[in-house]
């Protein structure tokens, strides 16, 4: 088989990759020429484990290509995926123009059946709008071909993306023919024969399907967040309520821990856009709106506890920051908590030194140069600070030099917001220590 993915990001560059990797001819298109460059060069745009080895290896055996235009690689490709960008308007709901675009492109060059399947997130009735933009290019030109198009969303893990992908807790896809279902389930064969299932279903339960477990997942966390505010009014420890809780079944034990909210490029997007969804539709999602309020609020939980901690005023105070990715293993800063943090303690006149083991270019492009002083290592964030901040819970933070710690720091002071150190170690070392959901005031 031979298939094209257009867009070249986290999604687009793994599910390209993947596919080469299990013997299928793949072209990645992109329009950022730079990137396409890059790509040709063995340069990866992303940070992503795995990544990097898995599409050099597949270049070097001529599987997985690169380039800039989608009209000089359609020629011979069965499948076309589009997995371009669906970045949020204003108003929450999702930006389709790019997804639109590619249906028009692959209308006006295709010369026999294509399938065209949207990878991208995107909302209910998406489908029907690229089959009529497709559908609209071919009569332009007066021809009659035959296409179908299908929803094949994705459920990657940033910083875990490729295991996801080979090994997939499901696979679902939607489809509107039967032509359509046996072309995906020849395309998906190498994943299944291992166990993995394809779910086939109608093409806007497959595109809910993609909202409602990502709503889900995020909801897990704002409500565990919610609780662990309320435990340290109350008095009562989270991390023995999240043992309590997780072990029952009906619950588990993954999305249950405490911290000071979700960010990265799915969850804050698709909570918004699924409430754009049902308002339009004159429906009220009150639960998900409490889910994206919460983890708005969540995000100032650390800010808060400091300005309470030095007296409502941290003018002239500085405060080293540990992680500024979204969360572990990659590079995303969209939406990360971090970014809200550092804004709130700038606002506050306080003086930011920040470090994250692989983010601090995609930093330097956020903050800029002066915004904050990114050090470069963790122990240099330090230096002279009146408290540690913990936004992203990297391994490599788990179990740092604790005597290094305070002879580096002004005061022993550590707001931590992913719970990675253990209470009563810290009061035996000598620090001021804070976390999620724990009042440590109390002896």
């Amino acid at each position: 088989m031979k298939i094209v993915v257009v867009g070249t990001g986290y999604v687009g560059l793994v599910t390209g990759t993947c596919f080469a990797d299990v013997g299928i001819d793949v072209t990645c298109i992109d329009v950022n020429k730079e990137k396409i460059d890059n790509l040709n060069k063995g340069i990866i745009p992303i940070y992503e484990p795995g990544l990097e080895q898995m599409v050099h290896r597949n270049v070097q055996k001529d599987r997985l290509h690169f380039a800039t235009k989608l009209k000089d690689v359609l020629e011979g490709a069965d499948v076309v995926f589009s997995a371009v960008g669906t970045p949020p308007d204003e108003d929450g709901s999702a930006d389709l123009k790019y997804v639109l675009e590619v249906a028009r492109e692959v209308g006006r060059h295709m010369e026999d059946y294509k399938l065209v399947v949207t990878k991208s997130t995107v909302p209910v009735g998406t489908a029907a709008k690229v089959r009529k933009a497709l559908q609209e290019e071919l009569d332009k030109r007066g021809v009659n071909i035959q296409f179908d198009v299908a929803s094949n969303p994705e459920f990657l893990k940033e910083g875990d993306a490729i295991n996801d992908f080979l090994k997939p807790d499901r696979i679902v896809v939607g489809t509107e023919s039967k032509k359509a279902e046996d072309i995906m389930a020849k395309l998906y064969k190498p994943f299944t024969m291992n166990g993995h299932p394809v779910i086939f279903m109608d093409v806007p339960s497959a595109e809910m399907t993609k909202y409602a477990a990502n709503s889900m997942l995020a909801t897990k966390i704002s409500f565990m967040n919610d609780i662990a505010n309320l435990c340290e009014v109350v008095g009562a420890d989270v991390n023995m309520v999240r043992k309590g809780i997780g072990t029952d079944s009906r619950i588990g034990r993954k999305f249950i821990y405490p911290g000071i909210g979700y960010g990265g490029s799915c969850f804050p997007k698709d909570v918004k856009a699924l409430i754009r969804t049902a308002n339009e539709y004159k429906y009220k999602l009150r639960v998900l709106q409490a889910v994206e309020d919460v983890n708005e609020t969540q995000k100032s939980v650390l800010f808060n506890k400091a300005m309470k901690y030095f007296g409502d005023d941290l003018s002239g105070k500085t405060f080293g920051l540990w992680g500024l990715s979204f969360k572990p293993q990659t590079d995303d800063m969209r939406e990360a908590p971090a970014l809200v943090l550092i804004d709130k303690l700038l606002e506050a006149g306080a003086n930011v030194k920040a470090y994250d083991p692989v983010a601090m270019d995609e930093a330097k492009r956020r903050l800029g140069e002066d915004k904050v002083e990114l050090a470069k290592d963790q122990y240099e964030a330090l230096i002279d600070v009146d408290a540690l901040m913990i936004a992203t819970e990297w391994s490599e933070f788990k179990y740092p030099n604790f005597n290094v710690i305070k002879k580096l720091m002004k005061k022993p002071v550590i707001f931590d917001g992913r719970n990675v150190y253990d209470i009563e170690e810290m009061r035996d070392l000598g620090f001021n220590y804070f976390c999620i959901g724990i009042d440590t005031t109390k002896k």
